[in-house]
């Protein structure tokens, strides 16, 4: 014990960092170096354990590493030949034992600082469940399993990063998701090469897929572990990262991102009206100002029944430089609401309402017309499910209203599509952004466009590449 003192002397320092403890003691009547880090154990349940074995008496003769094996009264303890996978499970929080003889065993009995599972704020449903993933891979997987109550429910634990040595957990069921896809991931993570991983999942997103300085989402991200369990009954993987209370859902295409638990918790109709809302809403949120803008700017394109959709004025500062700032100033908005503290954040909003956009306009710096298309264009990206997806098509339709400034008609149907052929061309997993409308498969778009019944819907995404298409 004495060479493992020193062993641990030399990697931690002498008190150097206060929530580092060692203490020698007993288990029954052989002694132990007990090693843990403060904090991340459980303090009642090791005292409970150490006051029985201390009280307990060992009359049979068997050696110091049966009795841990085999008499240990806890039913997680792990023995370690490896130095390095010992220290890590030492530094997650599990407390070790070394004997004697130099042996080495670990108890599971961490327990993480957070918070209870609440439903998310970002993911809200008028009817459903109300429990949301926290920032413990424990819990987070707990949640899952406690929906899919199937043994070929996986849950296999990687850890990445050199230092910070996080955890990630790829979730899937054996025999419905695709092979291929599992290999894939798991290369890409034994790929990496960094020293932490402090963003968590989006981190992983952008070391895995590549993402560069791509804007869409390659990965959908949830809180909630019901649409995590949907997904991975349809065959796809859901990867945990420690730390972090949302999970990443592969392989996706942008209607996924369009997807919201709410259509599953009303009836088929209902579900396939609110789709088709959200659907024209994002629709709008990316063409409104553009068209707006060219029909402004030539009124000539406009029928005699919609003439009332130009300005009556444009006021003295361009009409392209009102609308980027009070596009731009919606995203400042947006972030002074974010940042602003709960008691405020209702102050914040009468003040940016009422004083600032009702004083734009008098002082002549906006006319009224651009404040409310800014606003209703603010309103339908709101109305984008995945927040990732959202600030994407600020960016795209900001592309395509410089487009339709500088170069006319021409300008909005050249964006139009250069903008069509860049989400074509994109194929995270190799599955193609647009599926199932590029390529078209009519069978899986009509499924996009409307929300059947459960009993209908009965067979898995093609993209996934399920071994097992049928559900039953």
């Amino acid at each position: 014990m004495s060479a493992a003192e020193d062993f641990l002397k030399e990697k931690f320092g002498v008190n150097e960092s206060y929530d580092f403890g060692t203490m020698h003691t007993h288990l029954y009547d052989f002694p132990v170096l007990l090693v843990y880090i403060n904090g991340l154990v459980d303090g009642q349940v090791l005292t409970e354990l150490l006051t029985q074995v201390q009280r307990d008496k060992w009359d049979v003769e068997l050696d110091e590493n049966t009795i841990m094996e085999h008499y240990f009264p806890y039913y997680s303890i792990t023995a370690y030949d490896s130095t390095e996978k010992w220290l890590v499970a030492l530094m997650s929080g599990q407390v070790t034992f070394i004997l004697k003889n130099g042996s080495v065993y670990t108890i599971d009995v961490r327990t993480y600082p957070g918070r209870q599972p609440e439903e998310p704020d970002n993911e809200k449903v008028v009817r459903g469940s109300r429990d949301g993933f926290t920032e413990n891979i424990v819990q987070n997987t707990a949640l899952i399993r406690r929906r899919i109550r199937d043994v070929n429910l996986r849950f296999e634990l990687h850890q990445v990063s050199t230092r910070s040595q996080t955890d990630i957990a790829i979730a899937y069921i054996k025999d419905v998701a695709n092979d291929d896809n599992l290999v894939q991931i798991r290369e890409r993570l034994n790929r990496i090469q960094h020293d932490g991983f402090t963003m968590t999942d989006k981190a992983l997103e952008e070391w895995i897929f590549k993402q560069g300085f791509h804007p869409l989402p390659f990965v959908r991200f949830t809180e909630r572990p019901d649409i995590a369990a949907a997904h991975l009954l349809e065959g796809h993987i859901v990867m945990i990262v420690d730390t972090s209370p949302s999970v990443i859902i592969v392989p996706t295409t942008l209607f996924h991102h369009l997807q919201h638990a709410e259509e599953y918790r009303q009836a088929p109709v209902i579900g396939t009206i609110v789709r088709w809302i959200r659907f024209s809403g994002v629709l709008l949120s990316l063409f409104l100002l553009p068209f707006w803008y060219l029909f402004a700017t030539h009124p000539e394109f406009l029928p005699k029944s919609f003439e009332f959709l130009g300005p009556k004025e444009f006021g003295e500062v361009p009409l392209l430089l009102q609308i980027l700032i009070a596009d731009i100033g919606i995203e400042f908005l947006r972030l002074a609401a974010i940042h602003t503290p709960t008691p405020l954040s209702t102050a914040m909003g009468i003040i940016a309402a009422l004083v600032i956009g009702q004083m734009a306009v008098d002082v002549g710096l906006f006319i009224p017309e651009v404040i409310l298309y800014a606003a209703v264009t603010a309103i339908f990206t709101f109305a984008i499910p995945s927040y990732e997806l959202s600030i994407a098509t600020k960016i795209f339709r900001t592309f395509i209203l410089l487009s339709t400034a500088i170069f006319g008609v021409n300008g909005l149907f050249i964006s139009l599509v250069c903008l069509l052929w860049y989400v074509g061309s994109i194929k995270p997993l190799n599955v193609p952004y647009l599926w199932p409308a590029m390529p078209f498969f009519p069978k899986a778009f009509l499924r996009i466009l409307i929300r059947f019944p459960m009993p209908v819907d009965a067979k898995r995404p093609f993209i996934t590449r399920s071994p097992v298409r049928k559900r039953s």
